[in-house]
């Protein structure tokens, strides 16, 4: 890694601050930032917008008091099997997303609101033990009833279909079209979608899986902010992570060279030159030696991270827990065994969660397709809650997991 007196900050061109400058003297509004009035519901006649919470406010504030976002605090970002609390987690990940899409954003001129509502919410729905996690559950579904299980996807359920918080379409479209995975050099906006082509695009994406993930572009300026801030926020902390872990030697070197190899670097140099290239323009714009460094530091964090032994230690014996896991509860949810947490710690919630949101015409929660039931649940977990459970369902069981603790080593 490099030391501090190597790292270089790149800067925005004098002659772009002096326009901004300028542009914000003059009171210049960007055209092409959502605006409160643009918000769209399902239920047009709730949520209205006023001075001290406006239409986007309020979608901010639906996330933060859902019951699931504060599962995001024991919940796997990319090291599940060690205990360092110097390691991130999901809740830390979405935080630093919202930060970082809000820098650029606010120098766009965007809808900072909206910004901050569809990055609080992007992972709403991952799994415990991270892609892990989601690539295990989406195995099991695909086996059962030939859908897939993609985490972006499962978000906007959280928040649309679970506890039908009646969120705006530019935040959920935001939510399920941010896939950090798959990387653009342009993002123009898909305007004018509405909820027909959202759950349009819901349901593709859950028959059709990375094929329909990989289409998706947002109908905001906002979310494309948001998509490609998800990626600047996981590059190089999850660098910094793996140097804490013990998984790289601090002195191990990255070949990044616009963008830099450090955290630090990284978001500052990516964020100037995405403000640098797409201010004032209908698009979210990266340069071309910007966009070939980000492809080649995520190749080399799949290489020398993701895909790491140490990484995926408990992988296999996770996997084998999950679908024991399904199996049982999916059984238990067709028996009507009431004893069964997936009634007490899930369905029971859920409906207590939403009963304030629910209408009469409204589909019931326990009309759900059951399979899909019981990935809500599993997904829902936390990664110590996913471990108690499954010592509890099954106490004889001999599958345990293995994690480093604090002091080994030492």
């Amino acid at each position: 890694m490099a030391s501090k007196s190597q790292l270089k900050y790149n800067k925005i061109s004098m002659q772009l601050q002096e326009r901004i400058l300028e542009d914000r003297a003059n009171h210049w509004v960007n055209p092409f930032a959502t605006t409160n009035e643009d918000v769209v519901r399902r239920k047009p006649d709730h949520d209205g917008s006023n001075l001290w919470r406006p239409a986007f406010v309020r979608d901010c504030e639906k996330i933060i008091h859902l019951p699931y976002y504060n599962r995001y605090t024991d919940k796997t970002q990319v090291f599940s099997s060690r205990h360092n609390d110097d390691i991130s987690r999901r809740a830390l990940h979405v935080q630093l997303v919202s930060r970082i899409a809000r820098n650029i954003g606010s120098v766009l001129g965007l809808n900072c609101d909206l910004i901050e509502a569809i990055a609080l919410g992007h992972d709403l729905g991952h799994t415990p033990f991270g892609h892990a996690g989601e690539s295990f559950l989406s195995d099991i579904l695909q086996d059962r009833v030939g859908l897939y299980f993609n985490h972006n996807i499962q978000s906007g359920r959280v928040l649309d279909t679970l506890f039908m918080r009646n969120a705006s379409l530019q935040t959920l479209d935001g939510i399920i079209c941010h896939n950090g995975e798959f990387e653009l050099k342009e993002y123009v906006p898909q305007r004018g979608k509405k909820f027909d082509d959202y759950d349009e695009s819901v349901n593709l994406c859950m028959r059709d899986g990375a094929p329909a993930i990989k289409s998706l572009v947002p109908m905001t300026l906002e979310g494309c902010v948001v998509r490609i801030s998800d990626m600047i926020a996981y590059l190089g902390k999850d660098r910094q992570d793996a140097c804490k872990s013990g998984l790289i030697d601090e002195n191990f070197r990255f070949s990044n060279e616009k963008i830099g190899t450090e955290n630090a670097a990284i978001i500052n140099n990516i964020t100037v030159d995405i403000i640098e290239n797409s201010y004032g323009k209908d698009c979210i714009l990266l340069s071309d030696e910007v966009f070939r460094d980000l492809e080649t530091a995520k190749r080399e964090n799949y290489k020398y991270i993701y895909h790491s032994s140490s990484v995926g230690e408990n992988y296999e014996i996770i996997g084998q827990m999950f679908e024991i896991m399904y199996d049982q509860l999916l059984k238990d949810l067709k028996d009507g065994n009431k004893a069964s947490m997936i009634y007490k710690h899930h369905m029971d919630f859920v409906d207590e969660a939403r009963r304030y949101y629910y209408n009469e015409g409204d589909k019931a929660y326990e009309d759900e397709m059951p399979e899909l039931i019981v990935a809500d649940y599993i997904a829902s977990m936390t990664d110590s809650y996913f471990v108690a459970l499954f010592e509890r369902m099954f106490p004889e069981s001999n599958k345990k997991l293995r994690y480093t603790s604090y002091f080994e080593g030492c």
